[in-house]
């Protein structure tokens, strides 16, 4: 079986920033063991699967596909950057024509529209409830170990424990130890870490906010951009800033300050959801041989 692969680097407009995905089309549905296996394979923080549903479309005319998203070790019900690479090689390679897609995915309907130079999806927001510092006072201690914390929060429908940190110039020094984290006893209430602090968007670029998110529970130690973790920080920081659209031109809302970095736009929406915007550069294609 030959699948055609590529891999896109997310929330970024230049190649080797922002996050990898590997991004694989396929005619229909595979044994869960191989999707796995493939992911291994890629060895990406996520590799996505575009499945085709009717079998009267193709990846160029069709506007609805189901969208699956697999780390090196398991699947996940929700991923922005492999969302959002998953549709740049749908509009961009494929030359899809439909001015929105709809994925089925785990999430639910997930819509993706082409805007400008940029792809915006239309994801859930999650927002987090202010919890005691006690509470995960090992994890945090893990994290970000005697660095001053302004607030602990936490996202029971994702379970991501957000940790908003006084001091936004130590975020980028922070080293965590992936296997320290997977000792510390939460209960299973934890299974992300997203550590933040407030930007400064006078400055040129001007974040709104920056972060850096951890998933060993996943087999991803740091990922390099996470659209999934901006539903729970856009929801804490668009009530501590008093904002809807956190964009203010000229500034991009956030700022994922990993070794790679990216950038992405955020706005709630009236109906409770969340629309993430990126661009992404495709780096590679070929075929996969199974």
């Amino acid at each position: 079986m030959e699948i055609p692969v590529f891999t896109v680097d997310a929330f970024t407009n230049l190649p080797f920033k922002g996050n990898p995905a590997a991004v694989c089309l396929l005619l229909h549905e595979l044994q869960d063991d191989m999707y796995q296996n493939i992911a291994a394979e890629m060895n990406l923080s996520e590799t996505a699967f575009i499945i085709r549903l009717n079998s009267k479309d193709d990846f160029s005319s069709g506007a609805r596909f189901r969208l699956r998203w697999f780390t090196p070790t398991t699947e996940v019900p929700l991923c922005g950057h492999a969302t959002l690479a998953s549709a740049a090689v749908l509009f961009y390679k494929k030359k899809n024509v439909n001015s929105t897609v709809v994925f089925e995915t785990l999430s639910g309907e997930l819509y993706v529209r082409q805007q400008g130079e940029s792809i915006v999806m239309d994801f859930p927001l999650n927002k987090p409830t202010p919890v005691g510092l006690n509470e995960f006072k090992d994890i945090v201690k893990a994290a970000v170990g005697d660095q001053p914390v302004q607030e602990v929060c936490l996202c029971a429908i994702t379970k991501m424990l957000m940790v908003c940190l006084a001091d936004r110039s130590v975020l980028t020094s922070l080293q965590p130890d992936p296997a320290v984290l997977l000792r510390v006893d939460t209960g299973g209430r934890v299974r992300g870490l997203l550590v933040t602090s407030i930007g400064d968007p006078g400055c040129q670029p001007g974040y709104d906010f920056y972060s850096r998110n951890f998933f060993p529970w996943f087999g991803v130690p740091e990922d390099p951009v996470t659209g999934s973790a901006h539903t729970v920080l856009a929801g804490y920081w668009s009530e501590k800033l008093g904002k809807k659209k956190m964009l203010v031109p000229p500034c991009v809302t956030a700022y994922q300050c990993s070794s790679r970095g990216g950038e992405l736009e955020l706005e709630l929406q009236d109906d409770g959801r969340l629309n993430i915007a990126g661009q992404a550069v495709t780096v590679l294609q070929g075929i996969l041989t199974v």
